[in-house]
């Protein structure tokens, strides 16, 4: 896969700001959002004009004890052939447990014997999708699971050696668990394989009552630029992706986040 660029989450909302907005070098689209053998004409005309179109999973429930729900895997496999795209993503989660759908990404419990389930899950998942490579993406976590065996660089760093799957980065998951779990930042970024990123995340998120959060919908805080400039202090990452999911700002200062953003990883 080659270089990415900068880029931007696309939204049926402002599909023709996406359209407009100037440096956007590649986008990321729900793939949820995306019916069966049904592209929106936005998407159609950004491949018509050669911008790669990321498909990005939310459902797969790749850490959840249940059977893989492999009709999920096969739409996403679907959307990814319609765009043609060089990788698709889901994350380190789940968010199914029997009847029960959480709604949310939920995280999943750092021991060996949960990791054996994802590993599992993965490659069954990646066997389904052929040729297409999957990055699997750090989630923000309210809470984390007691009695963990591995730290969450141990713990990616296995499943990535495992499956062979890459890692979506998202540094403003890792800023909202530094804010509220009290992790830390540099010994994750010093021990993740980050020979493994396929592409990062950038989102904005706001406090509230002394808890951050990762609301998508804020502008983006400097300490996550910061916690950016970090991750290119120690790799070049192929692709940086501004997330943007709801009260969407005017297409200048879209666009201003992403110069922002093109600041930190060219500097």
């Amino acid at each position: 896969m080659g270089a990415l660029g900068v880029g931007i989450g696309w939204r049926s909302e402002i599909d023709l700001t996406v359209e407009r907005l100037p440096g956007v070098d590649f986008v990321e689209v729900v793939a949820e959002n995306i019916p069966h053998g049904t592209l929106p004409e936005s998407l159609r005309i950004l491949r018509s004009r050669g911008v790669p179109v990321l498909p990005h999973a939310v459902s797969l429930s790749l850490g959840g004890a249940d059977p893989l729900d492999t009709t999920r895997v096969e739409h996403l496999a679907g959307v990814a052939n319609a765009l043609d795209a060089p990788l698709v993503s889901d994350h380190v989660c789940f968010v199914r447990a029997g009847d029960f759908d959480s709604g949310h990404l939920m995280p999943v419990p750092r021991t060996h014997e949960a990791l054996d389930v994802l590993v599992e899950n993965v490659n069954q998942a990646q066997r389904i999708l052929g040729d297409v490579p999957l990055a699997l993406e750090n989630i923000a976590a309210l809470l984390e699971w007691p009695d963990a065996e591995l730290t969450e660089a141990q713990f990616l760093g296995e499943l990535t050696s495992r499956t062979g799957c890459l890692l979506l980065l998202d540094v403003a998951n890792m800023w909202a668990n530094a804010r509220n779990l009290g992790h830390d930042t540099d010994a994750l970024l010093d021990d993740l394989p980050l020979e493994r990123v396929a592409y990062v995340h950038v989102a904005g998120g706001y406090e509230h009552d002394g808890v951050y959060h990762d609301s998508h919908a804020h502008p983006v805080p400097h300490q996550v630029l910061d916690l950016l400039a970090d991750v290119c202090a120690r790799v070049s990452p192929p692709g940086v992706l501004l997330e943007r999911d709801d009260h969407y700002p005017t297409d200048d200062d879209l666009a201003a986040e992403l110069a922002a953003i093109r600041r930190v990883v060219t500097a």
